[in-house]
């Protein structure tokens, strides 16, 4: 019975070792000279001046969101796509429905205005 697991035994082993090894071995080997301008924030190869926290205007998110949900949305479309003539009426109802609700979101975002870059 404990033969049967030996090899994902082996396999966990060799998966966990190989980037502990790595990172230890680049650890080890590292520079360890920190100074004032290796600390420092580097922005584009000048020097920072003034209050480097800017505060983002919650537009920003809510549009990442929106992105993410219709990104998500198209890895689900495309196996459905692919195994459409296996998966018969029942999927393609299926799938009008999850679309419908994704649109029902997108006019809603859009009715109350959280799509207007103000």
């Amino acid at each position: 019975m404990l033969r049967d697991y030996a090899f994902i035994l082996i396999f966990s082993a060799i998966a966990l070792s190989v980037p502990i090894l790595g990172l230890s071995i680049a650890w080890l080997l590292r520079p360890k000279k920190p100074g004032k301008i290796k600390n420092a924030t580097y922005e584009c190869g000048l020097e920072t001046f003034g209050e480097t926290w800017v505060q983002f205007k919650v537009q920003y998110y809510i549009y990442a969101l929106i992105f993410v949900i219709f990104d998500i949305e198209t890895v689900f479309l495309y196996p459905w796509a692919v195994a459409y003539n296996k998966l018969g009426l029942f999927a393609l109802v299926e799938m009008f429905i999850f679309i419908a609700i994704l649109v029902v979101g997108l006019l809603y975002a859009w009715r109350t205005d959280a799509l207007e870059w103000v």
